[in-house]
């Protein structure tokens, strides 16, 4: 992951802006008529001195004489069109809170876009040309944000884009907000049992297509290992609901990728195996890159096999002793998924105080591409 410049700030003064008491030597006071008042005079002086040094410290902390913080703005973020949607969803201003992220506020009224704090523009409505940038309108030195969790094989367009993009949002682990479509955290108490199973390989596909390289892979490796097809693509469609249920009965699943790009590893590695309790037979980036994700024995990796037999040939010759370590993670892990839009969005404003300032994308799609 990219590391970002980050943005810091201080509170503080110079050396001896308020000064030191000097030391005064003491006098001998007798008891024949030397009057106490030089004496009450000076302690009144450093009483004052430090009441003054005291209010101006609370003054340079932002913070009221009662101990009070001042109030931490909120940051609005304007989402100029909603991802794959005509109509956003309620926005109430606790979404944000809802995941974590405070003193945020996601909106979509285009009327705010000279007092926002970061516009959004989600890349596919842009290619469609669904969305237009509004160039003219835009504030001098608002940052803009570009969003993308699609491959930059189903990406196109990006060439006209030059120097309008601050920041980008994506899984790209070197994206300047960086949104993976799931990730393992700490479980906290025991994992739930593994389902039973009873079929071979599980693969849930509605775009086929015989350039794909996973389609070419399943075409190999069908004859050898038994695969059911579920999706579009094989006119078994598995409702909403219906997915993990039904993957659960298998010991394997296909997470093949639509295309192999850095860092590109979608919900079916995350949801669709991993959720669901069946060991992910992976396909797109790296091994390397997985195990950045992902414990090393959490998943079968295609590219550590010579062919599509000798794969099938590992997969149908293991035993349950074998298998169960692909789930040795469960005991500590748990999946988190990331498919809300929402909290994709109230990512920015986490990642806000820290992004960098004055940067913009000029070969957005060369960066893209990379």
């Amino acid at each position: 992951m990219a590391v970002m410049p980050k943005v810091t700030s201080g509170l503080g003064w110079e050396d001896g802006a308020w000064g030191e008491p000097k030391e005064t030597a003491s006098l001998p006071v007798s008891c024949a008529g030397v009057s106490p008042a030089p004496r009450l005079r000076a302690l009144g002086g450093l009483a004052v001195a430090t009441l003054l040094s005291t209010l101006w410290l609370l003054w340079l902390l932002g913070s009221a004489p009662g101990g009070a913080p001042a109030p931490q703005p909120t940051i609005t973020i304007l989402i100029w069109h909603w991802p794959f949607a005509s109509q956003a969803p309620e926005l109430p201003s606790n979404t944000c809170t809802r995941y974590g992220v405070a003193h945020c506020r996601l909106t979509t009224n285009r009327s705010l876009l000279a007092s926002a704090n970061a516009v959004v523009f989600h890349h596919r409505e842009l290619q469609t040309r669904q969305a237009r940038l509004p160039l003219a309108e835009r504030p001098q030195g608002q940052p803009w944000v570009w969003a993308s969790m699609e491959s930059p094989s189903h990406t196109r367009g990006l060439g006209r884009l030059r120097g309008v993009f601050n920041w980008v949002l994506s899984y790209r682990r070197d994206s300047d907000i960086f949104v993976p479509y799931g990730r393992l955290e700490p479980r906290e108490g025991p994992a739930p049992p593994l389902p039973a199973k009873s079929r071979v390989a599980a693969w849930v596909v509605s775009n086929f297509q015989e350039r794909q390289r996973r389609v070419q892979l399943y075409r190999q490796l069908a004859p050898h290992l038994q695969v059911d097809v579920f999706g579009r693509a094989n006119k078994q469609p598995l409702c909403a609901d219906c997915l993990l249920p039904t993957v659960a009965r298998y010991l394997f699943y296909l997470s093949f990728e639509n295309s192999q790009h850095r860092d590109y590893i979608t919900e079916k590695f995350w949801r669709n195996a991993l959720l669901a309790g069946a060991v992910p037979v992976v396909l797109g980036p790296s091994r390397v890159t997985y195990e950045a994700f992902a414990p090393p024995d959490a998943f079968v990796h295609v590219d550590d096999f010579g062919s599509a037999h000798e794969l099938a040939a590992f997969l149908t010759g293991m035993n349950e002793s074998r298998y169960r370590r692909y789930f040795a993670w469960r005991d500590r892990l748990r999946v988190r998924l990331f498919s809300d839009w929402r909290e994709r969005f109230c990512a920015i404003c986490a990642h806000y105080p820290d992004l960098p300032r004055g940067q913009a994308y000029q070969d957005l799609e060369g960066w893209f591409q990379a």
